[in-house]
């Protein structure tokens, strides 16, 4: 996937790619189907998107790796 959809508050709330555009829901249920459902690849570091849990709540995130580029929060809003 090359871009996260954020709402105003720079929440993500969906993934999307060349042609294609999931919502929140329907990547934490791709997620939690496959682990290896959606990567981001930037510079050739690769990390897995993952799901995680905040006070009760679902977020998207990428596996840690220390490498701010390939995260959600910077990528290209969709």
């Amino acid at each position: 996937m090359t871009n996260s959809k954020k709402d105003l508050d720079g929440d993500i709330v969906g993934l999307c790619g060349s042609g294609w555009s999931h919502s929140k829901a329907e990547a934490v249920a791709n997620i939690r189907r496959d682990a290896g459902a959606y990567y981001v690849s930037v510079n050739e570091r690769m990390v897995y998107v993952r799901v995680g849990v905040r006070n009760g709540r679902d977020y998207l995130t990428t596996s840690p790796d220390s490498y701010s580029p390939n995260n959600l929060d910077d990528l290209p809003n969709c």
